[in-house]
């Protein structure tokens, strides 16, 4: 079988299944994981050249309206991988290339692949789609094996959580300039951690939100974990949240509890380094170093001197 990803998310569930990542031909631009797949074609590109918070954000509104998406695919490229089954997505369009072009594509070429589109907004569906991706690549017993491997984690972390202490308020923004705050399977990542999200519900969308609500919601715990920044990009933009007359005022900044955190690595992807997120996330808040895994990809915000 032939397999092109043009979803990260979905190239790194199919990469965790034995044997699936040696019928990988084909992947997007933002496919980066694990590191031995960055030898494959990429298919995609993108129309956002913006580097600062407010640019990109700009741009993605200006792309979407002038091409209904942010990306580009090659269809003579993807044509020439002949693969057998495509995973994409509709979930979010700021992820990946738009559904109805894949299929458009899809359906004009000689042998027409299946095309297996992914929208989990829940760990539960994250789990979901790693059987799917096991059966349409008849990897069912692999695909299994990994399951059991990744529930086990959640579980072990999960047992250290006491239900019966109410948790901190925790929040986790997924961009700076304007705020979002996280949602789909975040706000479950949090609550199942032992937190408090009181911005945003498990299932739901991302959205943006004023600094007064983040204000009103004190959060005890934040994370900055913004979509496709790594810890450097992070930190070169950071500023506009600390500079902000408003930063100081949060509690997670007095006392020290504040997280860069690499979100293309563990939050922003709904793939198996979900387990890794949780797991840290799990440490952090209930005081168990020992949960967290090796090397996390966070920073530690110092806390404001009195």
């Amino acid at each position: 079988m032939r397999i092109v990803s043009l979803l990260p998310s979905a190239t790194e569930l199919l990469c965790s299944i034995p044997g699936a990542e040696e019928l990988l031909v084909g992947r997007s631009h933002e496919c980066d994981w694990p590191p031995s797949i960055i030898d494959r074609p990429v298919l995609t590109g993108q129309h956002i050249t913006a580097t600062s918070s407010s640019g990109i954000d700009s741009q993605v509104h200006d792309a979407i309206e002038s091409h209904g998406s942010l990306y580009t695919l090659d269809a003579d490229v993807l044509s020439s991988l002949e693969p057998d089954l495509i995973l994409t997505q509709d979930l979010c369009n700021v992820c990946s290339i738009d559904l109805h072009t894949v299929q458009r594509i899809a359906a004009g070429m000689p042998h027409a692949p299946r095309v297996l589109n992914l929208n989990p907004s829940s760990i539960e569906d994250v789990m979901d789609d790693l059987l799917h991706i096991g059966e349409a690549c008849n990897l069912v017993a692999p695909a299994n094996e990994t399951l059991v491997e990744l529930r086990a984690r959640w579980w072990t972390a999960r047992d250290h959580v006491n239900e019966l202490i109410p948790g901190p308020v925790t929040a986790l923004l997924e961009w700076m300039d304007p705020l979002y705050i996280a949602g789909h399977w975040t706000p479950q990542l949090i609550e199942q951690a032992g937190g408090r999200h009181p911005l945003n519900d498990a299932g739901q969308p991302s959205k943006v939100i004023q600094p007064e609500q983040l204000l009103e919601a004190a959060p005890q715990r934040l994370v900055i974990a913004p979509c496709g920044m790594d810890l450097h990009a992070i930190e070169g933009e950071v500023q506009l949240l600390t500079g902000a007359s408003w930063w100081n005022q949060l509690p997670a900044v007095q006392h020290g509890q504040v997280a860069l955190v690499d979100g293309s690595a563990w939050f922003n992807r709904p793939g198996p380094r979900l387990i890794d997120a949780f797991c840290w996330l799990t440490a952090w808040i209930n005081d168990r170093p020992e949960l967290a895994p090796a090397d996390p990809p966070v920073r530690y915000l110092q806390p404001v001197p009195d």
